[in-house]
C-alpha cells in the first residue's frame, strides 16, 4: 500500500516533472524576492522605498532564477555564448517586463489606492499587494520561460532521454547521444 502509493508519486514526479521543479525553484525564487525586499523596504528604510527595493530584490530573485531554470527546470545543457546571450536576454526582457507590471502594482497600491493604511496582522497593504502580485508573475514568468526563452537547447539531452527510458528522435535518426550534445 505504502509502496505502492510512492511508486505513483515517483510516476507523477516524471511525467510532471518540469512542472513540479517550476513549482519548487519557483518558491525558491519568490522566497529570495520576498526575504530581499523584507530586509530593504521593512529593515532597511523602514517601510519607505518599496520600489528601490523592489529593484534590489528584482535583481536577486532574476540571477537565481535564470540559473535553477536554465540548469534544473528546463535542462538547457548548452552554455556556448551565442545561446546564453539568446536565452539570459530573453530571460532578462521577459523578467523586465514582469517586473514592470510589478512596479506598476505597488506604484498604484500606494500612490492611488493607498494601501499602505491598511494591514492583517503584521502585513500592510503593501505587502499584501506584493503578494498577490508575485502570484500573477509568477505563472507569467512560467509561459515565457517555457514557450518563449528556454525553447532551443531546452531539450533534456539524448543521453538524458535514453537513460530515462525515453526514445530520442536524434537518436533515431543515426546520431549518437554524444554528438546530439554537442
Amino acid at each position: 500500500m505504502i509502496q505502492s502509493a510512492f511508486q505513483r508519486t515517483v510516476q507523477m514526479f516524471r511525467q510532471r516533472r518540469e512542472e513540479i521543479s517550476y513549482l519548487f525553484f519557483g518558491v525558491l525564487t519568490t522566497a529570495v524576492n520576498w526575504i530581499s525586499f523584507t530586509v530593504f523596504y521593512s529593515e532597511v528604510w523602514h517601510r519607505n522605498h518599496e520600489q528601490l527595493a523592489n529593484l534590489i530584490a528584482f535583481v536577486a530573485a532574476v540571477t537565481f532564477a535564470y540559473l535553477t531554470n536554465k540548469i534544473f527546470v528546463f535542462r538547457s545543457r548548452e552554455w556556448s555564448a551565442r545561446v546564453l546571450l539568446r536565452e539570459a536576454g530573453a530571460f532578462i526582457a521577459a523578467r523586465l517586463f514582469s517586473f514592470a507590471f510589478e512596479e506598476a502594482g505597488l506604484y498604484l497600491a500606494k500612490n492611488v489606492f493607498h494601501l499602505e493604511t491598511y494591514s492583517i496582522g503584521a502585513a500592510d497593504g503593501i505587502m499584501i499587494t506584493k503578494i498577490g502580485l508575485s502570484v500573477v508573475v509568477t505563472v507569467m514568468n512560467y509561459f515565457f520561460s517555457k514557450f518563449l526563452i528556454f525553447t532551443g537547447g531546452a531539450e533534456m539531452s539524448a543521453t538524458d532521454d535514453v537513460h530515462n527510458g525515453e526514445s530520442s528522435d536524434n537518436v533515431h535518426n543515426g546520431e549518437s547521444a554524444d554528438n546530439v550534445r554537442n
